[in-house]
């Protein structure tokens, strides 16, 4: 089949920085979905993205696509006729609209039953005459929050457009895309290059732009960008942090990237270094270098999108700006030091945390109450996490987070310190946050721990108990990652509290009538179902954590030791057969649970050599099984039980259970009973799914 090379450009205004990576990785994807929607093949794919511009370029795509036979399925087979033999409405609708009569419809098998459809074969697609079509589904597609119109124009796109390329081969596909006659012609740098570039194929895309002073692959140009950025480091015998949001962003403001270093007065690092690097990053989107012991140095590195004959103008022109922002910084801190924290939580009052559930202030004092009750369980020291629950949200009316949000406890920090409050305290009100993200760190200290479970808490319940718990997509109190980051510092730092308990001394801190009856139970189930999306991320199977939730159990520390002892049980060659006979006993048992009382297994009345041979090898592993149970050792207690796989197919095999002997047959229950008791001391491995 012919072949032809592929190149789609949009030359724009300048994009969204933040958003040029996605928006070039979508528009890719909705060119190759183009392409694949209508069976038509191609070679390798590679997108391009700097600030002017979004283009794709595919390798050997088809010029046509194979016609295709096609099956479409209309209304099922039994209602197709009357009581009459006639054809109903439905077969007759459907006919029509595929242009046949009733009689001319097909049967086919489908795994919901026979259903009436029509066979017919499409044509292949011209991919010249598709081009337009598959480009406008991908601009439609992509993920623009916002978009805009300019001039007297009705098209809508996240910027105005200028020109557009579309070239199949080397031929030049004619048409419209966002209001703009499509060519062969590209665009270079606006300040370094001048002039139209005409491509003659579209292989001559990225070294004509190079030329033209233009990287246009995003990911080369953030490497190039990362390269330069150490050098400048390494220049300074320093070392650069290089964040990669950052370096995303800084990627999609330069097309020839020049990184160029800069410095400040050392005076400014008497100011917490996180406020200096927050005004160097946010505003200016500068890199920051820190010397061999990670402390900062004053200096930064900025890239500039110009090739400058006078660098040295350009750096100096980014110190002018840089210095009032941080004497900004300074300006705060020290004028923030004037006044303490305890003596700013009368301004908390006039902060409104949730209409219904009061201010800052409220919801501090509530904090520090439950920060001092969860203290022991915690093993943090009471009057700290209370001290350091009642300053937790001072800083917030100070000038320093006003100006920088990201300093949010940060700067309570350094004023605890200040005002000779205790270190554990001041370290507390930094840590109270951690970790803000999926695999950021966790508080390191007691008192921090009490604090951020606390406050997340008070949140939860908060919310929860005024009917506003999360639904579908929203979750605008950030819910969700309340329940993971605490359920986080509760299993990673071995902490053997009861989420039930905590909670309800959570909504005991409340007014009275308050929060909705049982939102501690609502809650709880709502936390302890975020262990799913945990587990979904360690790769462990869905049905492991539900083996363990039928237990209703309410300390996250216990679930998560019992999950990953089910799960390794189920790796063994033991757990199919084993699961498998638990769901049988389930069966079982369930049917007679509400009509029998089970008792204990009668030695006596044991006939068959299986079940003898099953009862007594179930005796020597309960008390084995026991020990590891008591010192909370699950994984070694399934490895035990897993020892009775033989006696319990040999039973399940030879053994009948629903004899006409009562006694015979209520002991043999009791055995059953006794042997779901052994692994339901652990979870219910009758919900495993194993395979062979």
């Amino acid at each position: 089949m012919n072949t032809e090379s592929l190149l789609i450009e949009l030359g724009t205004e300048e994009l969204p920085p933040k958003a040029l990576k996605s928006l070039g990785l979508a528009f890719r994807d909705g060119i190759v979905d183009g392409l694949k929607q209508r069976a038509l093949g191609h070679g390798e794919v590679r997108w391009f993205a700097t600030p002017r511009r979004l283009a794709v370029l595919i390798q050997q795509v088809d010029l046509h696509s194979a016609e295709q036979m096609v099956e479409v399925l209309g209304p099922p087979l039994e209602r197709a006729r009357d009581e009459q033999g006639n054809w109903t409405a439905a077969p007759a609708g459907f006919a029509r609209k595929q242009g046949v009569e009733p009689p001319q419809l097909i049967t086919i098998d489908t795994p919901k039953g026979q259903r009436l459809g029509v066979r017919a074969t499409v044509p292949g697609v011209n991919t010249r005459d598709a081009l337009h079509a598959i480009i406008h589904s991908s601009i439609e597609a992509l993920p623009i929050p916002r978009r805009m119109r300019w001039g007297a124009s009705r098209v809508e796109f996240v910027r105005p457009v200028h020109w557009v390329v579309v070239m199949l081969g080397k031929d030049c596909v004619p048409g419209e895309v966002l209001g703009v006659a499509s060519g062969n012609t590209s665009r270079g740098h606006r300040f370094l290059s001048s002039g139209p570039i005409g491509l003659g194929a579209p292989e001559q895309y990225e070294a004509a732009l190079e030329g033209a002073r233009v990287l246009a692959c995003f990911e080369k140009r953030r490497g190039i960008i990362c390269a330069q950025v150490e050098a400048q480091a390494r220049n300074l015998g320093a070392t650069a942090v290089i964040d990669p949001d950052l370096l995303d962003e800084v990627t999609g403001l330069v097309e020839w990237p020049v990184a160029l270093t800069g410095s400040f007065e050392a005076r400014f690092l008497a100011v917490p270094p996180e406020a200096l690097i927050s005004s160097m990053k946010e505003h200016q989107k500068y890199f920051h270098v820190v010397d061999g012991d990670g402390k900062l140095m004053p200096h930064f590195i900025t890239v500039a999108n110009i090739e400058s004959a006078d660098p040295q103008q350009v750096i100096a022109g980014n110190e002018r700006v840089i210095r009032p922002r941080l004497s900004d910084a300074a300006f705060f801190f020290d004028t923030d030091k004037k006044t303490s924290l305890e003596a700013r939580l009368p301004a908390l009052a006039n902060i409104l945390f949730q209409q219904k559930l009061g201010t800052l202030l409220d919801k501090t004092g509530r904090v520090s109450k439950l920060a001092a009750a969860l203290a022991p369980a915690v093993g943090a020291r009471v009057e700290l996490a209370q001290r350091a629950a009642l300053l937790c949200k001072a800083d917030l009316v100070t000038d320093m987070v006003l100006e920088f949000a990201d300093m949010q406890g940060i700067a309570g920090s350094y004023y605890a310190l200040h005002d000779g409050e205790n270190a554990e305290v001041a370290s507390a009100l930094a840590q109270q946050y951690w970790p803000k993200f999926a695999g950021d760190r966790l508080p390191e200290t007691t008192t921090a721990c009490a604090l951020g479970l606390a406050d997340r808490l008070d949140t939860l319940v908060g919310i929860f108990g005024i009917g506003q718990a999360p639904t579908g997509s929203k979750d605008p109190f950030a819910l969700r990652r309340a329940s993971l980051s605490a359920l986080r510092i509760v299993v990673e730092k071995q902490l053997t509290v009861d989420l039930r308990t905590c909670l309800e001394l959570a909504v005991a801190q409340y007014p009275e009538n308050a929060l909705a009856q049982g939102t501690a139970e609502q809650v709880l189930d709502y936390m302890i179902e975020r262990f799913r999306a945990w587990y979904e991320e360690d790769r462990i199977p869905a049905e492991v954590f539900k083996a363990v939730s039928a237990r209703k159990l309410t300390r996250p520390l216990d679930i998560h030791r019992r999950v990953q002892a089910v799960h390794a049980f189920a790796q063994l060659p033991e757990a199919q057969a084993l699961a498998a006979a638990n769901r049988r006993v389930s069966n079982i048992l369930g049917k007679l649970e509400s009509a029998h009382s089970f008792g204990n297994v009668s030695a006596d009345l044991l006939v068959e050599p299986q079940e003898k041979a099953l009862f007594e090898r179930m005796q020597a592993l309960a008390t084995t099984s026991r020990q590891h149970l008591d010192r909370d050792e699950y994984g070694q207690a399934l490895a035990c039980l897993a020892g009775l796989r033989g006696p319990v197919d040999a039973f399940f095999d030879d053994v009948m259970v629903n004899v006409e002997d009562d006694a015979l047959r209520l002991n043999r229950l009791n055995l059953l009973k006794q042997l779901r008791d052994l692994f339901l001391d652990v979870a219910d491995i009758s919900l495993l799914v194993v395979t062979k």
